[in-house]
């Protein structure tokens, strides 16, 4: 049985002239958060968009729960069938639709005859929200997402990851203009993750997320990997410091 969901050896990206990803070598366990961390344009949207489908790599080889992916045909759609699912900062949820219909957009479950099946949908996001430990507006399958907090979308949007058995989930910026107790409601969110053996990619510049969270952590410069930690090896302070170092430049 694999014990790695995903591996990526020796991807390359160019976008013209550009070379945008160098050389990326980088594996991530079930049951393992890895946080992504780097200066702005350090490479983490372009390797997170590859590795979610929305762009290919033109050399490298990327394995998926030990699977060799094609390139040429692999796209969003054969990502999510795989078990990779990315929530972006906006958690891409449709504002004035309600909780259980947002879970299920656009891969409802179907009746014999085609028709969105509502009780199964309905059953599934209670079950949902109810493991999530939602509460208050939140928690009703009929709100609207307009009346959610941003902690609670950030929330259903990981639990959508989770509703489809994500094998691997990819976090971009969860926690950007959120409350210190939206933050922690979404850092309890990705702690679940681990605790059902689900792999998770979080990209921050928030050291002390990253810290709280993460059991190894990645750093970005100018689309190549210059460092890899494990929490093991140093305090939050300590892995600040290495940072800063490892980019050579301003904040993280």
């Amino acid at each position: 049985m694999c014990t790695k969901a995903l591996v990526l050896t020796n991807i390359n990206k160019w976008f013209g002239p550009i070379h945008a990803l160098r050389n990326i070598n980088l594996s991530i366990d079930k049951g393992e958060i890895i946080a992504l961390l780097g200066d702005n344009g350090a490479g983490k949207s372009s390797l997170i968009k590859l590795i979610s489908g929305a762009i290919p790599f033109d050399s490298g080889s990327l394995l998926i729960e030990g699977q060799p992916i094609d390139n040429k045909a692999y796209s969003v759609k054969t990502a999510r069938k795989l078990g990779v699912e990315t929530v972006y900062q906006s958690g891409s949820l449709g504002e004035q639709q309600s909780v259980w219909r947002n879970l299920f957009l656009g891969r409802h479950i179907r009746t014999r005859l085609g028709f969105i099946d509502q009780k199964q949908e309905r059953q599934q996001a209670q079950a949902l929200l109810k493991k999530l430990d939602f509460r208050g507006i939140g928690a009703n399958i009929d709100s609207c997402i307009s009346q959610l907090s941003g902690g609670e979308r950030q929330g259903l949007a990981i639990g959508r990851a989770m509703l489809f058995d994500a094998n691997l989930v990819i976090l971009d910026e969860p926690t950007t203009a959120l409350s210190l107790g939206e933050v922690e409601k979404v850092l309890h969110f990705i702690e679940t993750l681990k605790v059902q053996q689900r792999a998770c990619l979080l990209i921050t510049h928030n050291i002390i997320d990253a810290y709280r969270v993460a059991d190894r952590f990645v750093v970005m410069d100018r689309g190549t990997i210059v460092a890899e930690y494990s929490k093991a090896e140093m305090d939050q302070h300590s892995l600040q410091q290495a940072l800063l170092a490892a980019v050579g430049r301003g904040a993280v």
